[in-house]
């Protein structure tokens, strides 16, 4: 009886709701002066994602419950180099971080899109948007918003072409962790053979909606809120000084350290256009703050936590690699060409 209690005790724990529990319960017991503000931090910052994270979470219901998924499937056949191009593009475009496009990376899973231009999206989202652009040029300069734009596309480009050549190959044969999404739905209109978009008129549909929204819901609200526990938490006892030590200075060194500290540094797009400007007045190479800026967008540990929680490892850790990669080139190339 205890031996068993003790296994349910510890499976808990490992859980995503046990272990924001723990921590939560350990920075107040070992720091009690930042708990409120820690938890202000992550309550603020998943609060800003929910309304993504419902549409999504609808989206996928809408989509189940229709039978769509197998026809949005089709649409791609015979058209994967155009699904990559449009999806890098949409990405450089969308305006979102990190965190807030997991919700829209697991609508695309659940709905079979192919894994290639899922990861262009996946690599190019988080890096530029409209008010990130003018963030980054009112700090940094024209020429380096636009280059980092550039390389937000071209990252996603990369990537899914580089996915594209694996799957090809035979790997990533099954990317997702089958957790997001019940197994099936209700399937096209067996007559047309097209999705049934009013589902509200089929009971059978209408249950596979609540169904999706419940189970979509509830996964993706506990590894968000995770994640955002991550976030705040890296915020308060990592700070910018001690990052601003570590890539300071220039050559291709630098820039592979500086995409190194990027990965796991929280500084949002936000946030770190004025950081590097002063790291820059003080001897930083503008491809070291290249490299950190996009490894830290595509690669920082809130974000981490929650594509784990979507793929399978191959997958999780081509990721990894690509934005790692991907920043790497990104600040070779614009040191040369700056």
């Amino acid at each position: 009886m205890l031996a068993t209690s003790l296994r349910t005790a510890l499976r808990m724990a490992r859980s995503p709701w046990g272990l924001i529990v723990v921590i939560l319960v350990a920075v107040l017991i070992l720091d009690a002066p930042r708990f409120p503000d820690i938890g202000q931090f992550a309550v603020n910052a998943f609060l800003g994602t929910l309304p993504y994270v419902v549409f999504a979470v609808a989206l996928i219901g809408w989509l189940k419950a229709a039978g769509a998924e197998a026809y949005i499937a089709r649409a791609f056949e015979g058209r994967e180099t155009q699904a990559i191009v449009l999806a890098a593009l949409f990405g450089g475009l969308a305006p979102f971080c990190s965190c807030e496009v997991i919700p829209f990376v697991a609508g695309l899973l659940a709905v079979g899109a192919p894994l290639s231009a899922i990861m262009a999206f996946w690599l190019s989202s988080p890096l530029i948007d409209p008010p990130t652009l003018l963030i980054t040029a009112g700090a940094l300069g024209w020429s380096f918003a636009i280059g980092k734009a550039i390389f937000a596309v071209t990252l996603g480009l990369f990537g899914g072409a580089i996915i594209a050549f694996g799957t090809r190959a035979g790997a990533f044969a099954s990317p997702s962790r089958n957790t997001t999404h019940s197994a099936c739905g209700c399937g096209a209109s067996p007559i047309t053979g097209r999705p049934v978009w009013g589902f509200w008129s089929d009971a059978v549909r209408r249950r596979t909606f609540g169904t999706e929204i419940r189970s979509n819901a509830a996964f993706l609200i506990k590894w968000l809120a995770f994640a955002y526990v991550l976030e705040a938490l890296l915020v308060a006892y990592v700070p910018a000084d001690l990052i601003a030590q570590v890539v300071g200075g220039e050559g291709f060194g630098t820039i592979v350290i500086a995409a190194l500290v990027g990965m796991p540094a929280y500084l949002n797009s936000y946030v770190a256009p004025p950081l590097l400007s002063g790291l820059i007045d003080q001897g930083m190479g503008v491809g070291a703050a290249m490299a950190f800026m996009i490894a830290g967008a595509v690669s920082s540990i809130p974000a981490m936590a929650a594509v784990w929680s979507l793929v399978r490892p191959s997958v999780f850790a081509a990721y990894l690699g690509l934005g790692v990669v991907g920043a790497v080139l990104s600040g070779i190339v614009f040191q040369m060409v700056v």
